[in-house]
């Protein structure tokens, strides 16, 4: 029988002094993979990890108070804005602007606050099977201007003298400041199938019906047959205007001319 060999410590203190220092090595490395507050960090890296606030929307910007010089006073009986009156005798101020515009197709314009008894008009209209379509709306100062200095050379051009053309013009296209389409409270509709702004228009089906019932939208046809004496326009069986359904009703119903319901 053999006698068992004694193993020298020598190789164990050696195995176990390398594992300790192995797995101090080991401690290092995980230690320095780890993030500290006073460490210097990629500041695009800081930006992903923090985000910038949501910005809240900005609010929204105050309207601008029409001045008080631009408000129509003459004719304006305190009623509202949309009883305001502008004829031959009460004229807007020149530098009169509408509060707010809606735009309409075609480059037609109208104030927003009649928009919606505007397209609700118009919509209805339309279910009706007929064709309606605005041919004429807002306009400012110096568009009525225009229109209404064509209309002198016109006269001009038949033979009239400048004050007598100037008369002539007034009666069928309205001075500057006259106007209701610079209130933009004012449409001219036709029929799409005749568009001639004459008296045959009252016949077409479109206007039959806007006369039936306009004044339920709160329109009135402006400038009806015999009242242009109190007007001071012709006859226009296409010139709707809004003033409110409660006003509009009264002057419908009543046969009366707008004039005529702000003086009683």
């Amino acid at each position: 029988m053999k006698t068992a060999r004694r193993l020298s410590p020598l190789p164990l203190l050696l195995i176990l002094a390398l594992l300790i220092f192995t797995a101090g090595l080991i401690t290092g490395w995980t230690g320095a993979s780890t993030h500290h507050p006073d460490e210097q960090t990629d500041p695009k890296t800081l930006h992903a990890q923090n985000p910038a606030p949501a910005q809240s929307a900005p609010p929204l910007p105050t309207p601008t108070p029409v001045p008080a010089s631009d408000k129509p006073s003459a004719g304006y009986d305190g009623s509202g804005w949309n009883l305001v009156l502008v004829n031959w005798e009460h004229s807007l101020p020149e530098h009169f602007t509408v509060p707010e515009l809606t735009q309409l197709r075609g480059g037609q314009a109208i104030d927003s606050r009649a928009y919606p008894a505007l397209q609700a008009m118009m919509d209805d209209c339309r279910a009706a099977g007929l064709q309606p379509v605005i041919c004429s709306s807002f306009r400012t100062w110096e568009g009525q201007e225009g229109l209404f200095e064509e209309e002198v050379q016109n006269w001009l051009a038949r033979g009239y003298i400048q004050e007598e053309a100037e008369a002539q013009a007034a009666a069928w296209v309205a001075r500057p400041g006259t106007s209701e389409h610079q209130l933009g409270l004012a449409v001219d509709i036709v029929d799409t199938g005749y568009q001639l702004l004459e008296k045959s228009q009252e016949d077409t089906p479109v206007q039959r019906w806007l006369m039936a019932h306009c004044a339920e939208y709160g329109f009135i046809l402006r400038y009806p047959t015999g009242k242009s004496g109190l007007t001071g326009v012709s006859y226009e069986p296409w010139h709707y205007r809004y003033v409110g359904v409660e006003a509009a009703r009264a002057i419908m119903d009543g046969g009366l001319c707008l004039e005529e319901y702000l003086s009683d």
